[in-house]
């Protein structure tokens, strides 16, 4: 596997989805190397959790020409994933070998590897550039959309997490229905599962919150598409019906602007902005809140939506992309339109003043996560595709 992130190195989901999966598969009996980025906190090379990790790379420096350094990444991950190919194929000649390239971040070295080597290559495409940014605005858009189209192309299958990506790759790709395999994220809902007493609970809980005021929660990148500015819009209104309630957002990213427009609103009192958290922190929030709302304008699928059902928080997401296919309107949440503030708020205060009926909700909305979106039934679906790509590859007559 191939991939810009990995823990402890998190800048957005892939890193958490590369290491499950790759762990997952590992437990399954397949041996996993993953090359992917140097970390200051991180050994160059390590055995974690049966998974063989192969940090390389310059520094990262969020300053600097950010392409350069993808690049410049990706040249390490090749020269690396050369070495270790030579070794595997001289010792085990016989052995199956796949590439599994994860983005865009990842396509240089997966390509490159890929016609060496004459191995198959199978991509993941976790989200477009058109997608995050509703078109290309920009020439380095324009450049990650052409090796976007590029990976697809080069790649033997490609995986998507939902029937919104699938969509959208064969729309903007114009890759073959028929050449895509949709797989759902998962998560790790045992993670949930730890020893937190209520006296305890109460005490972290009024750190954010006094017992009769409930809490609405939030946690994602402050970037337009997580919609961050749809829940703040919102929140007057939550707050003319609720006036207790209290607003609590978590997450890295550049937010002066959403802080000056709690201000202009003056809701200064009942709106907290955390930052990023540590998973420790973030696990036992998830335990307190009241809410979980996630109002994205762009969601490939909606991880975090997972998250909060896995605890049994109440959920209540917008109908932008894959989070439809995630939480079922009335079901296991609740759905708003995507972009609409006061859709938003009558779906917050549908959860905040009929607290039965969202309990109801988030029990089954439990039992879905662990029975739908659990990463083994995941790895077996991946694996699938790996027998089915090494199958196809011996009949090709392209192979070493």
């Amino acid at each position: 596997m191939l991939s810009w992130e990995y823990p402890p190195r998190i800048v957005g989901g892939i890193a958490r989805h590369v290491q499950e999966l790759a762990e997952s598969l590992a437990a399954q009996g397949v041996e996993v190397h993953v090359l992917t980025a140097s970390h200051p906190d991180a050994p160059e090379e390590a055995v974690e959790n049966g998974v063989f990790l192969h940090r390389v790379g310059p520094p990262f420096h969020p300053r600097e020409d950010f392409l350069g350094w993808v690049l410049a990444l990706n040249a390490s991950m090749q020269s690396r994933g050369e070495a270790l190919l030579h070794a595997w194929l001289q010792t085990e000649p016989e052995t199956p070998v796949i590439l599994h390239a994860h983005d865009w971040l990842a396509y240089p070295a997966g390509r490159a590897l890929k016609h060496a080597f004459r191995i198959p290559l199978v991509a993941t495409i976790h989200a477009t550039e058109h997608g995050r940014h509703g078109g290309l605005f920009s020439d380095l858009s324009r450049t990650i959309h052409q090796m976007e189209w590029e990976l697809t192309y080069e790649a033997w299958r490609v995986i998507v997490c939902s029937q919104f990506m699938l969509g959208e790759v064969h729309r903007l790709f114009a890759t073959p229905l028929d050449k895509i395999d949709v797989i759902p994220n998962g998560i790790r809902a045992e993670k949930f599962e730890f020893e937190f007493p209520e006296a305890e609970r109460w005490a972290f809980r009024q750190r954010y919150a006094q017992p009769d005021e409930p809490i609405v929660f939030f946690v994602g990148r402050m970037v337009p598409e997580k919609g961050v500015q749809v829940l703040l819009q919102a929140f007057p209104i939550v707050k003319a019906e609720v006036p207790k309630a209290r607003l609590v957002i978590a997450g890295g990213g550049a937010r002066a602007h959403l802080e000056g427009f709690v201000r202009f609103l003056h809701l200064e009192d009942s709106v907290q902005f955390l930052g990023f958290i540590p998973d420790e922190e973030l696990l036992r929030l998830y335990r307190v809140v009241d809410v979980a709302v996630y109002p994205s304008l762009y969601e490939p699928f909606g991880i975090v939506a997972l998250e909060a059902m896995a605890v049994g928080v109440p959920v209540v997401v917008s109908d932008a992309g894959g989070l439809k296919e995630v939480v079922w309107h009335e079901q296991t949440g609740i759905t708003t339109y995507a972009g609409n503030p006061e859709s938003l708020a009558w779906g917050i205060l549908r959860v905040l003043k009929d607290p039965e009926s969202a309990r109801r909700r988030a029990e089954y909305a439990q039992q879905v996560v662990r029975t739908e979106f659990h990463w083994e039934r995941i790895a077996q679906q991946t694996r699938r595709v790996y027998q089915r790509v090494w199958g196809e590859y011996l009949q090709s007559g392209w192979g070493r």
